[in-house]
């Protein structure tokens, strides 16, 4: 045994040396950080209102005569009445008579609404996009109300719920059918019910 280590003592000595060596290395050593993780952050960005584009109607322009308290042109909105119209110029004079005109109608850019006076017969020519109209209201008959054995489409068009669609099926039921003999027989038209006809019947003649 004595033997044994005098021989190898040297070998033990530098095996220990460089044991301790390598610990001291390894434990000097300073470890290597993880890779750092990017984090990529994006800014949320604040709602931003949506533009919607909105059309504005031009408004029209009307002319109004007649029995009323300031005649003259007048602008109004798309989708007036008459009433409308007869409100801007001030309203109707005593001697107007109302009964004639139909303060329901719609009235159309370019238009002439003619109020008459009481007993006026001599009623002027006033213009409307189908041609001249001699009449209190352009698309209104004497009476007040809208023919329908002899109304244009425009004319048709003034009457509350009667859009170009309605029009063109009231025409063409009276050239297939004849005149209408009666204003409740409208209802014979494709699309036009009871409910229809009562916001009508004060409205229309066959007269």
């Amino acid at each position: 045994m004595g033997n044994w280590m005098q021989k190898y003592r040297g070998y033990v000595v530098m095996t220990l040396l460089y044991a301790i060596t390598l610990g001291g290395v390894l434990f000097l050593r300073t470890p290597e950080s993880d890779e750092a993780t990017i984090v990529i952050h994006t800014p949320t960005l604040a709602p931003t209102a949506t533009l919607v584009p909105t059309m504005t109607l031009a408004p029209m322009r009307v002319h109004i005569s007649g029995a009323v308290l300031h005649p003259g042109v007048y602008s109004l909105d798309q989708g007036s009445r008459v009433q409308e119209a007869l409100e801007l110029a001030g309203g109707a004079v005593e001697d107007a008579d109302l009964d004639r005109i139909n303060l329901a109608a719609w009235v159309s850019d370019g238009q002439k609404v003619h109020v008459p006076k009481q007993g006026e017969t001599d009623l002027p020519v006033v213009q409307s996009s189908a041609g001249p109209v001699t009449g209190p209201v352009v698309g209104l008959g004497g009476s007040g109300k809208v023919n329908i054995n002899t109304a244009t489409a425009e004319e048709l068009d003034t009457l509350p719920g009667i859009g170009p669609a309605y029009a063109e099926r009231i025409i063409h039921y009276r050239q297939e059918q004849g005149p209408f003999e009666s204003i409740e027989q409208i209802m014979e038209v494709k699309g036009i019910a009871e409910g229809k006809f009562e916001e009508l019947k004060d409205l229309i003649s066959v007269r």
